[in-house]
């Protein structure tokens, strides 16, 4: 019997992750978009904390793995030395108003092709096209430069990468797996306390068994490519889950099925589809939604543009930096979050005042307010 290659079970075991999360997402309507607009519009914080939740499990996942020596994290792409702060910002807050203009991030995207949801098609399409534009095409030409001129090499102040943990040691000199162990269990702890000292979100089961079981996926995805991957003959890239790039990816995978080899990420992203899919199908929620006119059209389609240049400048999206780049504890995933919630915020403002002037006007005079508090310095 022929040995089936590392590629395909590791493209298999991603599809079986993709199903998980996208029955999950479909089943406890998990939206990174939707928390933060609950936030904003109703002072509901109950999928911000399911979200939280997730990225704790997720940093104890990953960190108990690297600890143990099953899985190398400083073989992500997130941990390398060179510090992209300017794609981190930039492309954090292009990516979150996007994301607010396409009703959805990349991962909430997916979900609602699976449901039914023909304007996530389009603005699913409009992130492959511009991300791989980003990646490897025309807007490529201007990024790369621009990266090597402005990204911080931290090799330079003796830093062989841009984790918290590697900050810590450098400026006390502690042991680095000490330093990894405080960071990992002082910041999990804090997110963990701040999840479940709410009634209301512990009350709340389906959003206290996305964020456990979405935050696992993170993990268990760094075993499949980090342990089921390992083969000497032919390595997996160590990967987990983010979806902008393995969005483009599999466009041109099925475009170029004959050409191309699946990965993980193709993978994923077929599974996270189907998973919804059946999800809506099962809870009979499945329905076809078109766009309701041209100007809806160009927000949507606009959006997907922003998150796919955005997504690549900043190395991922609410999925991608969010939960898998966090989990590694990188400053730069750190710094992507705080600029995709900015992003985000911006957008809720703009579609509430209908322009960009009134966005700012609105925006200026929440930070007038906040210094005129009683209280405040200035």
């Amino acid at each position: 019997m022929e040995e089936v290659s590392t590629r395909y079970v590791v493209a298999a075991l991603g599809f079986a992750l993709g199903l998980i999360f996208g029955a999950t997402a479909q089943k406890t309507n998990f939206c990174t978009m939707g928390a933060v607009s609950d936030i904003v519009f109703m002072g509901g914080w109950s999928r911000m904390r399911a979200w939280l939740l997730a990225i704790a499990v997720a940093i104890m996942g990953s960190q108990a793995l690297h600890l143990a020596g099953l899985v190398d994290l400083n073989k992500a792409v997130y941990l390398t030395p060179s510090f992209g702060w300017f794609g981190a910002i930039v492309g954090g807050l292009l990516f979150g108003f996007g994301m607010t203009l396409g009703g959805g991030c990349g991962a909430k995207t997916l979900v609602r092709v699976g449901g039914g949801n023909l304007k996530s098609v389009v603005v699913m399409l409009c992130i492959a096209v511009f991300g791989y534009m980003t990646m490897r095409g025309l807007i490529a030409m201007g990024r790369i430069p621009l990266e090597r001129a402005l990204n911080v090499n931290l090799a330079n102040a003796k830093m062989a990468a841009q984790g918290i943990p590697d900050v810590l040691t450098a400026l006390t000199g502690v042991a680095l797996p000490t330093a990894r162990s405080a960071a990992a269990a002082a910041i999990a702890a804090a997110l963990l306390w701040f999840c479940f000292k709410d009634a209301e979100f512990r009350a709340s089961v389906p959003d206290v068994s996305a964020g456990l079981i979405l935050g696992a996926i993170v993990p268990a995805s760094w075993v499949v490519t980090g342990v089921v991957g390992n083969d000497p003959f032919e390595p997996v890239p160590l990967a987990s889950l983010t979806f902008i790039a393995p969005v483009g990816e599999s466009i041109q995978y099925l475009m170029t099925f004959t050409g191309s080899t699946i990965n993980f990420g193709v993978a994923t992203v077929g599974g996270v589809i189907l998973g919804s899919f059946l999800m809506a199908v099962k809870d009979k929620s499945f329905a076809v939604e078109g766009f309701t006119n041209i100007p809806d059209m160009g927000r949507q389609m606009t959006g997907g543009a922003l998150m796919g240049v955005g997504g690549v400048m900043a190395m991922g999206c609410t999925i991608g930096q969010g939960l898998t780049g966090v989990s590694t504890l990188a400053l730069g995933s750190f710094l992507a979050l705080v600029s995709i919630w900015a992003g985000s915020y911006c957008g809720m403002k703009y579609l509430e005042e209908g322009s960009f002037t009134g966005a700012a006007r609105a925006l200026m005079s929440k930070a007038d307010s906040v210094d005129k508090a009683p209280g405040s310095t200035i």
